[in-house]
């Protein structure tokens, strides 16, 4: 009688396991500096690729703020190095206002809960899981795979992406183009006919970033006297005017193709004068370019004074900037312009605008991808409106494509699951995307 044949695990089967058990390692990354938990999933991340035979550099940028990079080698070392990366951190999350625990990585309706879940902890699932199943039928992609699980993603980079550009730069030797978060998701929309499509966004750029902390000077004193130069007064008088400034439209490249990729799409026209209506008539697929229409600067701190009867010397606040490729100059000779001369500005971070090219081969096999596994797939390219660790790369050449395919409900809001309550991500859209993952990197 022979022994009944065991069959492995596909990386479908597994990756929601693994999802679950990265959630479950609380990486919290507070912000100037502090985070936790990065050291453990970085090491459980290398513990799976060694189990099938990848070998994983595990490097520290400071105690604690750990990063994983690997290097699979390819059939033929001619072939261009290709990049896949993600990061490990993720950002706080209040137990008081979640239906579960954030961090308990539980499976329930369908989707697998906690933090992280879509920011990005199940794109690095879905890595892990094709990359092991790559592994354990010996499938290489034709080549190099370079591989880079990455810490403070959630703030600078400074902990994790910039350093591994900046003291590894061995490892990304070869790589021009790489794949990341925030993009291959679908969107469904309803076209001229009223009959449902699926939009799937390729992320092929993302605003630049200005995060800049401003500061007046003024005379302290009492707070029962005059005070002709108060600091307070005058900061929030300068941080008003930036925050009512209605920023014009400036229409990129990227974001034309995607206007037009949409209007292709759902068999409608989109209006280029009256965009803030048309994306509020698009609904979901409307919030794909209703926040890249425009540059941004958003106050997120105040800080001034010790105590209600002092007037103080300084106040200081802090300002969220982004902007639109080529548009860089202008944004900050507006920022200066709105703040008056009183006002010093400094950067907390600055980083280019990247892109990616839409019409390229690449792009082609990532919207390919999509169609072999989704036949009412309709890939469009698209410019995010936040940042990714692409901006690191990009400093050494390496342009990212947003790409982290999951097939999604109409009920489910993926935006709302980025750093919101009740995050999650359908343990069915996973596995379609282990799926999509796959045939790209047999494209490689």
């Amino acid at each position: 009688m022979t022994e009944p044949q065991v069959q492995e695990r596909t990386a479908a089967d597994e990756v929601a396991g693994i999802c679950s058990d990265l959630i479950r390692i609380d990486t919290t990354n507070e912000g100037e500096g502090v985070g936790r938990g990065e050291r453990a999933a970085a090491e459980h991340v290398a513990e799976l690729l060694d189990e099938v035979g990848v070998r994983p550099q595990v490097v520290e940028s400071a105690p604690g703020r750990t990063s994983v990079l690997a290097r699979i080698a390819g059939t033929d070392p001619d072939a261009p190095a290709f990049l896949v990366h993600g990061h490990l951190d993720v950002v706080p999350a209040d137990p008081a206002e979640w239906s579960v625990p954030p961090f308990s990585g539980e499976v329930r309706d369908g989707c697998v809960w906690g933090r992280g879940a879509v920011d990005m902890k199940g794109t690095v699932a879905m890595t892990l899981a094709v990359v092991r199943q790559r592994m354990r039928e010996a499938r290489r992609t034709r080549g190099d795979l370079v591989l880079a699980f990455l810490a403070d993603e959630e703030c600078t980079g400074d902990y994790g992406s910039r350093f591994v550009v900046r003291e590894h730069p061995e490892v990304f030797t070869g790589v021009s183009e790489a794949i990341s978060e925030s993009g291959g998701f679908s969107v469904v929309a309803q076209d001229a006919h009223g009959e449902d499509k699926r939009i799937y966004p390729i992320a092929t750029g993302e605003r630049g970033t200005t995060w800049m902390k401003l500061s007046v000077q003024g005379t302290a004193g009492h707070g029962s006297k005059p005070a002709p130069d108060n600091a307070v007064a005058e900061l929030a008088h300068a941080i008003s005017r930036l925050a009512a400034y209605e920023w014009p439209v400036r229409l990129t490249p990227g974001v034309l193709a995607l206007l037009d990729g949409l209007a292709d799409a759902l068999g409608t026209t989109i209006d280029h004068d009256r965009l803030d209506e048309e994306a509020r008539r698009l609904g979901r697929v409307g919030t794909l370019f209703a926040g890249t229409v425009r540059n941004s600067a958003n106050p997120t701190r105040l800080d001034a004074g010790y105590k209600v009867n002092v007037i103080p010397g300084t106040a200081t606040a802090q300002v969220d900037g982004r902007y639109l490729p080529g548009t860089g100059e202008e944004f900050l000779a507006t920022v200066d312009r709105l703040l008056g001369p009183k006002v010093t500005r400094e950067f907390i971070n600055y980083e280019k605008a990247p892109s990616a090219d839409p019409a390229g081969a690449t792009f082609a096999a990532l919207a390919a991808s999509l169609r072999a596994e989704d036949p009412a797939a309709h890939p469009v390219p698209y410019v995010m409106a936040g940042g990714t660790d692409g901006k690191s790369f990009n400093r050494i050449g390496i342009k990212s494509f947003g790409f982290a395919p999951l097939l999604l409900g109409p009920e489910l809001d993926y935006f709302g699951m980025f750093h919101g309550v009740d995050e999650r991500v359908p343990v069915e859209g996973l596995r379609f995307g282990t799926r999509v993952l796959d045939r790209f990197l047999g494209t490689r």
